[in-house]
């Protein structure tokens, strides 16, 4: 059902996690920018992360498996952005290597957040259906 909040919010973390790490880079690194697809692991994440979206997106009909898939791509989103914490501050600050961090690297807290409110759609949809069905 598009109509929903929660789709408009996962329709919303699949663009965010799945079309802009193309458009904005994580950091530069020696005058070179350096997108997710440099690093192996991160294209994997990345590419984690927006399946699960989908999926999520998907399984409409089931919101007790949609509030569970979010859960575990928000985990997933947290892993990668403790990756990105870890790679920024493994570096020091007067290295020439790292002279500029991307906008690539928010992209996981956004995508975050936007689960997060997807979930509270989710739950209060969940609240309705049970609160009518006591009517019954």
């Amino acid at each position: 059902m598009i109509q929903r909040i929660q789709s408009v919010y996962l329709g919303l973390a699949f663009v965010v996690m799945g079309m802009l790490p193309f458009v904005f880079h994580l950091w530069i690194e020696n005058d070179n920018k350096v997108y997710f697809m440099s690093n192996m692991l991160y294209a994997v994440l990345f590419g984690l992360s927006t399946s699960l979206s989908l999926l999520s997106l998907l399984s409409f009909k089931k919101r007790q498996q949609q509030f569970v898939m979010n859960r575990l791509n928000m985990i997933l989103n947290l892993i990668l952005l403790g990756l990105f914490v870890f790679r920024t501050l493994s570096i020091s600050g007067e290295a020439p290597v790292v002279s500029e961090k991307g906008i690539g690297m928010f992209l996981p807290a956004l995508t975050i957040l936007l689960l997060v409110f997807a979930n509270k759609a989710i739950k209060k949809d969940e609240d309705l259906v049970k609160s009518v069905d006591r009517l019954r």
